[in-house]
């Protein structure tokens, strides 16, 4: 995975559309109509087309802020337009969604059906690059042309809106078996597929944004993560958390729902803790939460607030009947904010002087 500063959404954005502009210039002599693009019903010209629609229909959830439907409108290129015309409509497509993206405030979501119901600008990047990369990839592959995009733009991908994906070889090959283009060895073929954007739950005062890979990537090599953090960096404890959810992801058991959740102060944006499970709920549907927060953001309640947020959402899924907090004999204070949050203490190890609080449904 890359640094989360070195991949700019809105450049990638302009990168996937250059690559497949570049890819299928090659081919506009050809016939798109009518020639099955890859493994899809559509033919090259349709799917062509689609990459258009699709570049532009997230350009306007992010631009009309939409929040429970998509905006009403499509796009049809005029009667005569030839295949190179149609590479101009996607670069201007592309061009108006990495506009929008550099011009939508980093809080902003805006509706998107899977899974989640909303994505921000980071997650519609990563929808736009996939669509560009597939489905330029099933256009070649229909005409009979061998194109292979650079990794980075794949990984860009995986590392946002594929989460529960363990990487593979190569990101491309990874990113192709797990949209069902292609094979992996000690892979099952992948039928049906979804990609997954963050989760955001939100308390009084707060968001709480679910750690993408890339994220937790960025802040476990001593980066920002996307967030700007009061007291300008984040606690030590939400890097060690964030290389947790590293690891996760590299073993292919990291879910964006039982992720670590970044704290971020709803009237300046700004990021004052982190909080999460630390792994999927267990067979006996009981799950483990952690959490800190920056100096700066103590003493106001911020923690037993998410913690409440957090515990009723997690509560609230299918099998999960307790959530835990194991904490240490002289961590006053992290016992206040579990008791406050609705907490009893459960048991103790004295040999690793830790007290465990447990919140039952």
């Amino acid at each position: 995975m890359h640094a989360l500063g070195a991949e700019q959404p809105a450049e990638r954005v302009e990168e996937v559309v250059a690559d497949c502009v570049t890819a299928l210039r090659a081919v506009t002599d050809r016939k798109w109509e009518g020639v099955r693009a890859g493994r899809l019903e559509w033919d090259c010209r349709e799917t062509a087309v689609h990459i258009a629609s699709d570049l532009l229909a997230y350009a306007g959830q992010l631009a009309g802020r939409a929040q429970d439907a998509y905006i009403p409108f499509e796009m049809t290129p005029d009667d005569g337009t030839d295949n190179a015309a149609l590479l101009t409509v996607i670069e201007t497509t592309g061009a108006l969604l990495a506009a929008t993206i550099r011009t939508t405030p980093r809080a902003v979501r805006a509706f998107h059906p899977y899974p989640f119901r909303q994505a921000n600008r980071e997650g519609f990047a990563a929808m736009g690059v996939a669509e560009v990369l597939l489905h330029t990839h099933d256009i070649t592959e229909g005409l009979g042309v061998r194109h292979e995009p650079p990794a980075e733009l794949a990984s860009f991908v995986l590392t946002r809106i594929f989460p529960h994906v363990r990487p593979g070889p190569t990101p491309w090959q990874t990113l192709l078996w797990a949209t069902g283009r292609g094979e992996l060895p000690g892979r099952e073929p992948v039928g049906p597929w979804r990609w997954s954007s963050n989760p955001v739950l939100r308390s009084e005062r707060l968001g709480l944004e679910g750690l993408t890979p890339a994220s937790a990537a960025d802040l476990g090599t001593g980066g920002d993560g996307g967030f700007a953090w009061a007291g300008s960096t984040p606690a030590d404890g939400t890097r060690v958390g964030a290389g947790m959810m590293v690891k996760q992801y590299e073993e292919g058991v990291f879910r964006p729902e039982w992720t670590a959740y970044v704290l971020v102060r709803r009237e300046d944006d700004l990021a004052v803790g982190a909080m999460g499970f630390h792994a999927v709920p267990d067979e006996d549907g009981r799950v483990e939460v952690g959490y800190d927060l920056v100096e700066d953001a103590r003493g106001h309640g911020y923690a037993t607030e998410a913690l409440r947020a957090l515990s009723a959402w997690a509560l609230a899924q299918d099998g999960v009947r307790i959530v835990t907090a194991v904490i240490d004999h002289d961590n006053v204070a992290s016992q206040g904010v579990v008791t406050r949050a609705g907490f009893t203490r459960a048991g103790e190890d004295e040999a690793k002087g830790e007290y465990l609080y447990e919140l039952r449904r």
